[in-house]
């Protein structure tokens, strides 16, 4: 069973959100808090295996909220999925920044929002496909996630890990990767395991975007 936090000020969209994720039969709201020190608060309790943020909200909101759930220096992070209303919110940056896990526009269709609530529980990170492409521009062109320094992953990695880094930047999940390069799953993850303190990251979402940032990868048209 996938244990889920929902985070939001909104007392009917926390409503929706809790009966979207209890009907389905692995997933299970086991809190929900209206600002980001109740997120906080309820997933250090509970341990969920994901909490879905709100971005603003009253009070502490929801990047500072995820930093110290998941951010640098957190020895026990817990996964956040970023939610919000707005396909173009300059909090999405702070909130990648922060250590999130993916980001999904609120109005997504309820079997996209549930794929998305498995899939940062398995670890893998994702993006709203409305806002992939806009957010890896900005972040290219206008922000830097972590103060690396060096140009090109070659640099850095071995020839496995970069392509390791390739296939994660196409948006494959540990699975997939170990398919295409013939790998045990645990293979992959132990890869990427060393592969992140390398970047200087944290999630695989910010592998992806550090590929995209050094040139590593091409942004797509």
């Amino acid at each position: 069973m996938i244990r889920v936090v929902v985070a939001d000020d909104q007392a009917l969209v926390r409503a929706g959100l809790t009966t979207l994720i209890n009907a389905e039969p692995d997933l299970q709201v086991v809190a929900v808090a209206s600002d980001g020190r109740e997120a906080v608060e309820a997933a250090r309790r509970l341990r969920p295996d994901v909490v879905c943020m709100d971005v603003r909200m009253p009070g502490q909101d929801g990047i500072s909220a995820t930093r110290e759930l998941c951010g640098a220096g957190v020895a026990d992070p817990v996964p956040v999925l970023v939610l919000t209303t707005f396909d173009v919110d300059e909090h999405l940056f702070g909130a990648l920044e922060a250590g999130a896990s993916g980001f999904l526009l609120k109005d997504a269709e309820p079997d996209v929002l549930v794929a998305a609530v498995r899939t940062v529980a398995r670890g893998n990170g994702t993006l709203d496909d409305s806002l992939t492409k806009r957010v890896l521009r900005e972040v290219v062109t206008r922000r830097q996630i972590v103060p690396v320094t060096a140009g090109r992953a070659t640099e850095l990695l071995t020839a496995r890990e970069l392509d390791i880094l390739l296939l994660l930047a196409q948006g494959l999940s540990n699975d997939e990767i170990a398919a295409e390069l013939v790998l045990e799953t645990s293979t992959v993850k132990s890869h990427l395991a060393r592969m992140m303190p390398k970047l200087g990251v944290r999630s695989r979402l910010q592998a992806a975007v550090w590929a995209y940032q050094n040139k590593v990868v091409a942004v797509p048209d």
